[in-house]
């Protein structure tokens, strides 16, 4: 079988860490090389890999099927729609896009190619992340009343990537933390029925909101999400309440860090967290108790992408589920404009 002939758009961060890595370790794709604007460090890192010198050149590619969108959110939709015109399938990072009418048109565009959008939310398989799920799909809590869940930081300097830090488009801690635990949520729980949310400004000298406090409506129950970067002392990042007990558990996936310290995503320890790491559950009647971690697994994303386009599968990250989170960015940013509950 064919590997999955793929290509960054960006090899900064995003593209070292959360994408290269894994294209070159799954037999099933093969990384040809990525657009690099300035700096042209891919081929240091992945011998035999091509630096593309414009976007022009990548998308008119004849032997690239999927093309990986990991440039500043402002230009997911214009490079996203290009590389679908051009008969590629696409890879989306968060957010996906600057707007649900945006999303939207991805949508449209991707149907009348016949071509596949993933939208790429790699947190759904952070250690933390499958664990809360598994405790809450036990059953073990009962009927949940209340989820809260948090992306917090202690870091009041501004961001040196500049579209994240200038008011316009896909600017703002909405749009760079806020779809992870977003997606989460609706990942667990479905669509809101309203949507309610705060944004402000803490950081000295800020243009763009940079704490968010979103509650999301349900008919028998109501979620939290907050991010922001003045948390000093980490608080629970996950809280699940229902009427037969609570879970919480700290943010504490390993993934992230050891990708950037240059370790490969593979082998029997990969995404395993420390015991001192894991959640505490206490049901009515019991005592606390520690409830071991699930091993985080990156990886099981661009799987999803290889059974897609040669198996059956479908994504496990939709484009609607992109479209569903824009729906709350959208939502949340008019309820904090208008101080108002905002129906979904």
């Amino acid at each position: 079988m064919k590997a999955i002939q793929s290509a960054l758009l960006s090899y900064g961060m995003s593209g070292r860490i959360f994408h290269a890595p894994f294209l070159e370790i799954h037999p099933g794709f093969e990384l040809v090389g990525s657009y690099e604007r300035s700096q042209k460090n891919i081929q240091k890192a992945y011998p035999g890999t091509h630096s593309y010198d414009s976007l022009e050149e990548v998308i008119q590619d004849p032997d690239i099927e999927l093309i990986i969108v990991n440039t500043p959110i402002p230009t997911h939709f214009d490079y996203a729609a290009q590389a679908l015109k051009a008969g590629k399938h696409v890879v989306v990072e968060k957010a996906f896009t600057n707007s649900t009418a945006e999303a939207l048109e991805l949508q449209k565009i991707a149907q009348e190619v016949g071509k596949h959008i993933f939208v790429y939310q790699n947190r759904r398989w952070d250690s933390d992340f499958l664990t809360i799920k598994k405790v809450y799909e036990s059953g073990d809590l009962g009927e949940i009343v209340e989820a809260e869940f948090h992306f917090d930081r202690y870091n009041g300097a501004k961001s040196p990537k500049m579209h994240k830090e200038v008011p316009g488009p896909g600017a703002g801690i909405i749009f760079d933390l806020g779809p992870h635990i977003i997606d989460q949520a609706l990942h667990l729980f479905g669509n809101p029925t309203h949507v309610f949310a705060d944004l402000r400004k803490t950081r000295p000298g800020t243009e763009v909101e940079d704490l968010f406090e979103i509650l999301l409506y349900y008919s028998d129950m109501r979620v939290r999400l907050k991010a922001g970067y003045y948390f000093k002392v980490p608080v629970p990042a996950f809280q699940l309440h229902g009427k037969l007990g609570s879970f919480i558990k700290t943010r504490s996936d390993r993934q992230e860090a050891d990708l950037d310290a240059g370790r490969k995503p593979q082998g029997d320890t990969w995404g395993q967290e420390s015991p001192q790491d894991f959640g505490v559950m206490q049901v009515d009647g019991g005592n606390p108790e520690r409830i071991p971690s699930e091993k985080g697994n990156f990886m099981a994303f661009y799987e999803n992408v290889f059974q897609t386009l040669r198996g059956d599968a479908k994504p496990a990250v939709s484009v609607q589920d992109g479209i569903n989170s824009m729906r709350v960015i959208d939502a949340a940013m008019e309820s904090s404009r208008e101080k108002k509950v905002i129906a979904y």
